[in-house]
């Protein structure tokens, strides 16, 4: 985190900026800053000496597996049952294309980071961009976003749970579990030490769409007619509607959504420049991932594949590719946590050695406020109990910021140079224009679709209700 005179300094030199020797607000200026330490007592300054150590230990390889642990893992449930929505033609383009757009995106946010080091998160560039309400309103988001996501992740446990034991437990129980587990993983408030569980998470996802592959692959082989009998298609469903469509899009939007947590992850690295290898080696796994994973499941199970995909992978087999997938559903869910939790914590402590959480205090009132965030985040979970639906919600409300209006504004407000008639700036307005489409579009259709089909859904009795013991859809 930007704390401390050595620390800014380096950033500052890497950057090339010029601060302004005050407070702005959430974002700390160094002068601020050793105004603040040179009036603390020996214990507190070596508390938060010990502080900068602690969140400043993030390479580029560790920067890569934390990306991965919070952006590989709900995306691609929900990646088949789009393809089996577009088509095989149109998922593979639009799930190829987005990830290629979203690595442009993320590239801008890293610049932006480099080029202002302060930021901490993503409301500072809000802040940067459009004043205190840019900051508050991006804020705001931000938390409802992450709210949404360990939401989803408890949703995914509970589902998870019920396919695994086959129990007639209340599926509330198995929520609140979820819920539980969540809480747990989120205490260690530091990226890089989440980073460790990372390669768990990992492993597990890709286990359980291997499981998945290969049980869907032999379920399919051995009915009547073989594969050549799957019912998939190259093109978009008959009859597809408007809202079909825009679920499965923003289902895939979902997937690219690791833009959010980017300026926290950069606020702990070490060496910020090299944040452009873990964009690259992220985008390019997820691509990778996605495309493959949409594609075989949806030609090996056709238009009945389910969301999450591994509930297709047979009766025995999902049990197995559940229970793989386990650590993933929650070290995944637990990271956005931790995000929202630092984000929380370092404003209300923001003046205070508390917000580095190594006392007694700082863990004190870590422990509460991820508590706080894990329940209202089950609450969500209750209130909103099927898969696709939530998904597209965060996407069309929240991601279609976060990962393209947001960066695309970003270059032009923050990052562009020179004249606009340079033909390298006209080239980037045009890029950063189709990116700012891109989000607008999903807001606005991908909201609408949301909200219809949710609409939809309650009419006709196809979801449980909010609080009931009925299996989440």
């Amino acid at each position: 985190m930007a704390y401390g005179d050595d620390i800014v300094g380096d950033r500052k030199s890497q950057s090339g900026m010029d601060f302004e020797n005050e407070k702005k607000g959430d974002i700390y200026s160094p002068q601020y800053e050793g105004d603040m330490v040179d009036k603390m007592s020996d214990t507190e300054r070596n508390i938060v000496e010990a502080g900068i150590q602690k969140y400043n230990r993030l390479g580029w390889k560790r920067l890569t597996v934390v990306m991965i642990v919070e952006a590989i893992a709900l995306g691609s449930l929900s990646i088949p049952s789009a393809f089996a929505t577009l088509g095989m033609v149109a998922g593979v383009i639009t799930t190829v294309g987005l990830g290629f757009v979203a690595i442009y995106t993320s590239d801008l946010i890293g610049q932006v980071k480099l080029k202002f080091p302060d930021i901490a998160h993503y409301p500072d560039a809000g802040r940067l961009m459009f004043g205190r309400f840019g900051y508050e309103i991006i804020y705001v988001m931000l938390g409802l976003e992450l709210l949404f996501l360990t939401g989803s992740h408890c949703l995914t446990g509970t589902i998870a749970f019920i396919n695994i034991t086959e129990s007639s437990v209340c599926s509330i129980v198995f929520a609140v579990v979820s819920a539980i587990l969540l809480l747990l993983l989120a205490i260690p408030p530091s990226f890089a030490e989440m980073a460790i569980l990372g390669y768990i998470d990992f492993i597990s996802i890709i286990v359980a769409i291997g499981i998945t592959m290969i049980g869907t692959g032999v379920e399919s082989t051995n009915q009547p007619g073989g594969l050549s009998a799957v019912n998939w298609s190259a093109w978009p469903k008959d009859d597809i509607s408007f809202t079909d469509a825009f679920i499965a899009i923003t289902n895939i939007v979902f997937a690219y959504s690791f833009a959010l947590c980017q300026f926290s992850f950069m606020d702990e690295m070490h060496t910020p420049k090299d944040y452009i290898k873990s964009i690259w080696s992220l985008g390019i796994i997820e691509i990778v991932i996605y495309t493959l994973t949409g594609a075989i499941i949806y030609a090996f199970v056709g238009q009945d594949v389910a969301s999450p995909a591994l509930t297709s992978a047979g009766h025995t087999l999902s049990r197995v590719a559940y229970g793989v997938a386990l650590p993933v559903i929650f070290i995944s869910g637990s990271i956005n946590t931790v995000v929202l939790g630092r984000m929380i914590h370092g404003r209300i402590f923001k003046n205070s050695p508390i917000r580095f959480i190594n006392t007694k205090m700082g863990w004190i009132t870590w422990l509460a406020v991820i508590t706080i965030i894990t329940v209202v985040a089950f609450i969500v979970a209750e209130v909103i109990p099927f898969f696709s639906d939530l998904l597209s919600i965060c996407s069309a409300l929240f991601v279609s910021g976060f990962t393209f209006y947001f960066p695309a504004l970003m270059w032009f407000m923050l990052l562009r140079e020179g004249s606009w008639f340079t033909p390298k700036n006209m080239m980037l307005g045009a890029l950063n224009l189709i990116c700012l489409l891109i989000g607008l579009i999903t807001l606005g259709a991908g909201t609408y679709a949301s909200v219809d089909d949710i609409v939809n859904n309650y009419k006709s009795g196809s979801v449980r209700g909010v609080f009931t013991c009925a299996a989440p859809e």
